[in-house]
């Protein structure tokens, strides 16, 4: 009995180290990306160019619009592109359902708002911020990057660009609070650590494919009926 007690007393013990050291590892993880990510954000770039303005994806309402987290990247995208930051912009997000579509809102507000149809790609399989940063390097052939989102979110994206060997920098979009926002922390706490190890074992993006460059044209992605030979070609890489 004594034996069996002292077992459990170790096994215990070492369930409880275990845990601790995870705990200091996901701190750790999360400071240093912080920090790494933090000095990439609204820099002073003197004119410096990019390949693409990365706008990564974020939820879209019922009625098709984008939601205000949605709209705020975008706002600040399209204000890149007339500032002359990059002529290409490359909208990434989920497309993995007929029913739910991030990309196509995300490029036609951009359209709308006067930027030529052909200067936006569209990546319709960023169904993460690993696989939108990994796809814009191997698959839209990006060598620099300019990343749009929010500030909370651009720490981690601009760590994975930076340790993937893309020249980047990031313009954060935080005009307004977002309900919800506790959640997303939290979330993005962990999602970190994920990211971290994904960088340092040299993982792809879920997707990959034909290489569609970045200095083509950006209709090559469109998807819609009345593209069927562009969206054909498309098809080779989705």
């Amino acid at each position: 009995m004594k034996n069996r007690k002292k077992t459990l007393i170790i096994v215990a013990a070492a369930v409880a180290a275990a845990a601790l050291c995870g705990v200091i590892a996901t701190a750790v993880i999360n400071a240093v990306m912080v920090s790494r990510g933090g000095e990439l954000i609204d820099i002073q770039t003197d004119g410096e160019k990019y390949d693409c303005i990365l706008i990564l994806g974020a939820g879209v309402r019922d009625d098709g619009t984008p939601s205000a987290m949605l709209a705020d990247r975008l706002d600040r995208g399209i204000e890149l592109y007339f500032s002359g930051a990059s002529e290409r912009i490359l909208v990434s997000g989920d497309h993995g359902r007929a029913d739910y579509d991030e990309v196509n809102v995300m490029k036609e507000y951009c359209v709308k708002a006067g930027v030529p149809s052909e200067a936006v790609f569209m990546d319709h399989a960023g169904f993460s911020t690993y696989d939108s940063v990994m796809r814009a390097k191997n698959v839209f052939c990006c060598e620099s990057v300019l990343v749009v989102s929010q500030r909370y979110h651009l720490y981690r994206a601009l760590y994975i660009a930076d340790g993937t060997g893309l020249r980047c920098a990031g313009a954060s979009a935080d005009p307004r609070r977002y309900a919800g926002q506790i959640k997303r922390d939290v979330r993005e706490y962990l999602a970190r650590v994920k990211d971290a190890c994904f960088v340092l074992f040299g993982v792809d993006s879920k997707y990959g494919g034909a290489t569609v460059p970045i200095s083509g044209n950006g209709d090559i992605t469109n998807d819609r009926a009345d593209n069927t030979a562009k969206n054909r070609q498309y098809d080779a890489y989705f």
